[in-house]
C-alpha cells in the first residue's frame, strides 16, 4: 500500500471537513443538517487516511525527496500568499462574500502544478471540479445576494470527499491485490 495515497485521503478528508464547515456559516437548518453529515463523513475519511498512511508499506513518501518537498513548498507558499492577499483585499473592500469563491478557485488551480510534484494525476480533475464550483458560485453571486459559502462550501466539500473516497478505495483495492 502506498503511504502517499493514505496521506492524500487524510488531507482530502480534512479539507472536506473545512469546506463543509465553511458552508454552514449562514446555512438554513435543513442544509446545515446535510453539511453536518458531510462533515461527519469527511471526519471518518480523515481517520481512514491516517490509518492507511500508518499501515502503508512499500516505497517511502514522495515528501522524502528534497526536490519534491521544495517544489511543494514553493507551490503551497505562493498559493497561501496570493490567496491570503486576495482575501484581505476582498475583506478590506467589503466584498467578503467573494472570499470562499477566491479560495476555492485558488485551491483548484494549485492542484495542477501539484499533480506532477506529488505523482498524482487525479489532482487535475479534482482541481478542474473545484474551479467549476467557483465558476458556478460566481454566476450565482453575480445574480443574487446569497452568501457564496452556501454554494462553495458544499460543492468543494463534496468534491474532496468523493476524490478522497475514490483514493481510499483504490488504495485498499491495490493492497488486496498485492496480498494475492
Amino acid at each position: 500500500m502506498d503511504r502517499d495515497r493514505g496521506i492524500t485521503v487524510a488531507i482530502d478528508g480534512f479539507f472536506a471537513m473545512a469546506w463543509f464547515g465553511w458552508g454552514q456559516a449562514s446555512a438554513p437548518a435543513p442544509l446545515a443538517a446535510v453539511l453536518w453529515s458531510g462533515l461527519g463523513l469527511a471526519a471518518l475519511l480523515t481517520i481512514t487516511g491516517v490509518i492507511l498512511a500508518s499501515r502503508a508499506t512499500g516505497r517511502p513518501s514522495l515528501m522524502t525527496d528534497r526536490a519534491a518537498r521544495r517544489r511543494y513548498g514553493i507551490i503551497v507558499g505562493l498559493e497561501f500568499s496570493v490567496l491570503g492577499a486576495g482575501a484581505a483585499a476582498l475583506g478590506a473592500t467589503g466584498q467578503y462574500r467573494w472570499v470562499p469563491v477566491l479560495i476555492c478557485f485558488g485551491v483548484g488551480l494549485h492542484f495542477f502544478p501539484l499533480a506532477p510534484v506529488l505523482g498524482n494525476p487525479s489532482l487535475r480533475p479534482l482541481g478542474a471540479l473545484l474551479i467549476l464550483v467557483a465558476a458556478v458560485a460566481t454566476v450565482i453571486g453575480l445574480n443574487s445576494e446569497i452568501m457564496l459559502s452556501l454554494i462553495v462550501g458544499p460543492g468543494a466539500g463534496l468534491c474532496l470527499l468523493i476524490f478522497g473516497v475514490a483514493t481510499a478505495i483504490g488504495s485498499l483495492t491495490e493492497a488486496a491485490e498485492a496480498e494475492r
